[in-house]
């Protein structure tokens, strides 16, 4: 049986090999978005980007905040995108109070 299963999908065994990639690389992608060197390294480069001027402080914020978000898994009974408002968006207020908690730890 194995051997006519074997005969029957042998066309398909592109499309078999091509998918069986497709979820390499996205484990591997996951794994790298995820990873705290890079995380670090993308941290970096927003402050250091900051400091030359290249983009506003603000901004360097907002980025912050978006790779660390990456890292913290989304509430449970939340949305894919982290929902917690059931809009489909995330709220705006969280992200502020987040980021200004961030803000009061670095000034003091």
């Amino acid at each position: 049986m194995d051997i006519l299963w074997g005969l029957l999908t042998l066309p398909y065994a592109p499309v078999r090999g091509l998918t069986s990639l497709a979820k390499v690389i996205g484990r591997e992608a996951e794994s790298q978005q995820h990873n705290p060197v890079n995380v670090r390294r993308e941290l970096e480069e927003l402050d250091r980007a900051a400091a030359a001027g290249e983009i506003t402080t603000a901004e360097r914020d907002r980025e912050h905040q978006q790779v660390l978000d990456r890292l913290t898994p989304p509430a449970p009974g939340a949305g894919p995108s982290g929902d917690t408002t059931g809009t489909g968006r995330r709220s705006p207020a969280g992200r502020r109070r987040r980021v200004d908690r961030r803000a009061d730890r670095d000034r003091g």
